[in-house]
């Protein structure tokens, strides 16, 4: 049988891992510089700590993958985890309470099961929590790194969009829904069920028609929230709280000058969300999103606590990421290939021997061992029987260089890397 990639799934060859170290890098450079701390959690869940967020709705739980932790006696189904921040929910809970505020930044997979072959069933994001701080000041922050490592990046274009949760979760309270059903309910209406409307059938009828609206709110500036709050105001006071937090959250943003867009049906896919929403774009194709989650941290058995915090996509960011961009801000390298005359006894032995030497002093050395030389090399060093003893061989410029002693090998290239004129 010939082998082939589980359906599904994908490969990332040298190059897409190239792409992959540098946006993984710069994303890690920019949340310690921001105060952020690395943590891990477990590929494996159990199940239950999703379905308690309302997570998995009904529709979702048929695309997780899902099985029996089995322990001879009894057993518990658990989830390879769908999701990124419900885990470091349950990490805080578990071990860090103490640390409040917790700014926590991760890289990893989550899966999913996908019909359509669109999506690969292993996707890799980026994502950072910021737990203990509910202010609009702490969102802003929030959303200047996303935009921070998109500039980093070198992504031109970048379009942020901004909803609020708690526009949608107020009205649907309104309903008279308990809160399974509005989660439901939610993720139905940002996912364009709009007929859901009319199914609730609300004893004031005021409430369709204000939510509809609210799905087609589209502006630029805190200025358009303030009228539309007033429009609503006298019908439906009870939106008066999550419009001051929204137009709050704006203002601030305008006051750095950040450029968005209010969109509110841009908060697809953030079921358990309470406050802020946010999703980033670059063209059409949505590359993070975040926001507040604060009902969170007490779904799952901890105390109240604010919380927010947002995910790039790691895989389509790679497919944005342009060669020269990439050859611009990835770290170039002096590698050296060291060779000897390998039919000499003892010549491996000396190869090897220098060849750790340079990794000790910082550089990338590899062996040659027969065959093509690699085509990424800038130094060549030969081991020669005779004198001299070295032979370094600048790849670009084709110059050649003597020496007598590993020293002087280290200290000719040391010399060559400080100077210029050996790159022309």
């Amino acid at each position: 049988m010939r082998a082939q990639r589980c359906k599904g799934t994908r490969d990332l060859s040298s190059e897409e891992m190239s792409r992959f170290r540098l946006i993984e890098g710069i994303f890690r450079e920019s949340c310690l510089k921001w105060g952020y701390e690395e943590v891990r959690t477990s590929t494996i869940e159990y199940l239950h700590l999703f379905t308690a967020t309302g997570t998995l709705t009904p529709n979702r739980l048929r695309r997780v993958y899902s099985f029996l932790d089995w322990d001879g006696w009894s057993g518990e189904r658990v989830v390879l985890r769908p999701d990124g921040t419900i885990p470091i929910a349950r990490l805080y809970i578990e071990t860090m309470t103490e640390k409040e505020p917790a700014k926590l930044f991760y890289v990893t997979n989550v899966f999913g099961f996908e019909e359509t072959g669109k999506e690969t069933r292993e996707r890799w994001q980026c994502g950072t929590e910021f737990i203990g701080a509910g202010s609009a000041t702490a969102d802003v922050a929030l959303v200047t790194l996303a935009l921070e490592i998109m500039t980093k990046l070198g992504l031109k274009g970048t379009e942020l969009k901004l909803s609020h949760a708690g526009l949608i979760r107020t009205l649907l309270a309104e309903f008279g829904l308990s809160h399974e059903e509005q989660t439901k309910a939610f993720d139905q209406i940002l996912d364009g069920d709009l007929e859901l409307l009319a199914r609730l059938k609300p004893e004031r009828p005021e409430l369709g028609r204000t939510l509809a609206t609210l799905l087609d709110l589209k502006g630029k500036s805190a200025g358009f929230l303030k009228n539309m709050m007033s429009l609503f105001n006298r019908d439906l006071p009870e939106l008066k709280v999550p419009f001051n937090n929204f137009i709050d959250i704006v203002e601030r943003l305008e006051a750095i000058d950040g450029d968005y867009q209010i969109d509110i049906t841009s908060g697809r896919g953030f079921e358990y969300y309470t406050g802020l929403m946010f999703q980033l774009f670059i063209g059409n194709e949505p590359v993070g999103g975040g926001g507040r989650y604060d009902a969170l941290i007490p779904l799952l058995g901890g105390q109240d606590t604010p919380a927010s915090g947002f995910a790039l996509y790691l895989d389509r960011l790679m497919t944005l990421i342009k060669p020269e961009t990439l050859a611009q801000l990835r770290p170039t390298e002096e590698k050296i290939l060291v060779k000897g005359e390998l039919e000499r006894a003892n010549a491996l032995k000396d190869i090897l021997g220098l060849t750790n030497r340079l990794h000790g002093a910082g550089y990338t050395a590899d062996v040659h061992l027969g065959g093509k030389e690699p085509a990424n090399i800038r130094w060549r060093v030969e081991i020669q029987s005779k004198e001299p003893r070295y032979m370094l061989t600048d790849r670009i410029s084709q110059r050649k260089f003597e020496a007598a002693t590993e020293t002087e090998v280290l200290a000719s290239l040391n010399r060559k890397k400080r100077s210029p004129s050996t790159t022309k």
